[in-house]
């Protein structure tokens, strides 16, 4: 497949100033997009973006080149990624924007597009937009140039859409503590939950710019887990940056990833006949996962590590949940896109329904021991046909047995093989994995 010069599959991201992520790029990009919008007419694109304080530096740049375009631009300021892709609806405009680098540190940044539907753009939209490009920047005319306007109830009415979906829920007598990263939920998520009654303790909801992630959030649990067990919560919510990821924390303070998550709400959904199919994660979903929801008749499809190839089996498959370990959910029977606030909304709706503690509903799950180990190579699209690595991966399956797997994948990025096996046995697993990555070592590995 052809490598896109802008377009990955994560939107265009990197540290601000380095490469193409600066200001002269992000105006020439939103006059690109604005070029390929406007031609079926007069065009709107909504433009919202997380905390970090080059966002407001992007959002300026990206505002200049819609307008020069023609466009007309709404500004959400601060919202979740997922916010944008549900207001890019409601407002019916023919594009979003998120200026975000997600769960990175303050110092990188990005872009992400939704298309009109909440969804990323198509390959045919994103190919425009990548011609464009190329060519010499030219405003309109000044009677029509675009016109930005601010929206000012963005927040109340993504609060109300939350809440929207966990219909019935309420959380009064429930405490709570709230970790939003210095991120983009740190308005909105304390909101929802307050207003369906929980008491709420929040931290990492005081960002200034150069604070996003850092030591809090989804990516940084312990200051979560520390907060509840020091307040005695019932649980504790961890987002990232971006608010499109999730973890939780149940109230002796352990943590809970996107496996437990996604196995808490598909049995719920079962129970209730509104599960439609099964689940959909990738590669790296732990085989207790797969052993857990096979208990309750309830199927695991693998995808290639990355959300948008989660959603792509989803769509196809017309099945409403999906995600991965790393905390990003997708509920499609209620939004478009991986969402921290509704995925975590939807676990309390099946412990309210089970009246259960988040301890309890995940108990039935027992994690496999799992051991990655990256091994340097020449060449890592070679690992798939190299005879003696086949060899030594059927000896291993072979000595795991049904009850474990083993998982060579090449890095996207760098010269790298992650070797990752999972069994019932700590010690064997340890072992084994050690055993192939030597031998990877020795058949592809740098120096040899």
């Amino acid at each position: 497949m052809k490598k896109r010069q802008y377009f990955g599959t994560d939107g265009i991201r990197g540290t601000v100033g380095d490469g193409p992520i600066n200001a002269e790029f992000m105006l020439k990009l939103g006059w690109a997009a604005g070029r390929v919008f406007a031609r079926q007419g007069k065009s709107r694109i909504i433009i919202g973006k997380d905390t970090r304080i080059s966002g407001y530096m992007f959002e300026s740049a990206l505002e200049a080149g819609l307008s020069a375009a023609g466009v007309d631009i709404l500004l959400l300021g601060p919202m979740p990624t997922p916010a944008i892709a549900y207001l890019t609806q409601t407002f019916n405009c023919d594009a979003g924007i998120v200026i975000s680098a997600s769960h990175n540190p303050h110092q990188d940044n990005g872009i992400k597009f939704f298309g009109p539907e909440g969804t990323k753009l198509s390959d045919a939209v994103e190919n425009a937009i990548e011609a464009e490009m190329a060519r010499d920047f030219q405003t309109v005319p000044s009677d029509q140039l675009g016109k930005a306007h601010r929206i000012h109830d963005a927040v109340g009415r993504y609060v109300e859409f939350c809440k929207s979906t966990a219909h019935g829920l309420s959380l009064r007598g429930r405490s709570l503590v709230l970790d939003c990263a210095h991120g983009a939920t740190y308005d909105v998520a304390p909101k929802v939950f307050r207003e369906l009654g929980a008491t709420v303790h929040c931290i990492g909801c005081a960002p200034d710019g150069l604070n996003i992630n850092h030591e809090v959030g989804s990516t940084s649990p312990k200051a979560l887990q520390s907060e509840v067990l020091a307040r005695h919560a019932d649980l504790g919510i961890a987002f990232d940056g971006d608010g499109d990821r999730v973890m939780m924390v149940d109230h002796e303070g352990r943590l809970l990833d996107g496996d437990e998550l996604l196995y808490i709400m598909a049995r719920h959904l079962k129970r209730r006949g509104k599960l439609s199919g099964g689940v959909v994660s990738t590669l790296m979903a732990n085989l207790g996962l797969e052993v857990a929801l096979a208990r309750d008749d309830i199927e695991l499809i693998r995808t290639q590590v990355g959300d948008r190839y989660v959603m792509e089996e989803m769509k196809q498959r017309d099945w409403c949940l999906g995600g991965e370990a790393s905390g990003h959910l997708i509920c499609a029977h209620h939004t478009s896109t991986g969402d921290g606030i509704i995925a975590a909304l939807q676990v309390l709706v099946a412990l309210e329904y089970s009246d259960t503690s988040l301890a309890e509903a995940a108990s039935g799950l027992r994690k496999f021991p799992q051991k990655m180990i990256n091994v340097r190579v020449r060449d890592r699209s070679a690992i798939g046909h190299h005879e003696g690595v086949k060899a030594a991966v059927t000896r291993i399956e072979q000595e795991l047995g049904e009850r474990g797997r083993v998982l060579l994948r090449p890095s996207g990025t760098e010269p790298v093989v992650r070797v990752m096996i999972e069994g019932e046995d700590g010690d064997q697993v340890a072992r084994l994995c050690q055993q192939l990555a030597e031998e990877v070592q020795v058949a592809l590995g740098i120096g040899q």
